[in-house]
């Protein structure tokens, strides 16, 4: 299954130290974190842990080859 493009942009976020799971469907209501909605789609949430506060650039297209940071690839869409 291909992915939903839930933004054709990242999602910038100040982050606390923490374990996050990010959405790789694009179907989670609480994005770009994964709410479960993936459930029988083929595709599961990628797991990234920060050990101190940082600004992320989150994929919000869901095709990053840096999955879950932004690479650019949503310039294509």
């Amino acid at each position: 299954m291909e992915p939903k493009i839930a933004q054709k942009g990242p999602y910038v976020l100040d982050l606390q130290p923490g374990t996050y799971w990010w959405c790789a469907c694009g179907q989670s209501k609480n994005q770009p974190f994964c709410d479960g909605s993936h459930k029988g789609s083929g595709l599961e949430p990628v797991k990234f842990e920060l050990i101190e506060a940082e600004k992320v650039a989150l994929c919000g297209c869901k095709h990053s080859a840096g999955k879950p940071r932004c690479d650019g690839s949503h310039k294509k869409f």
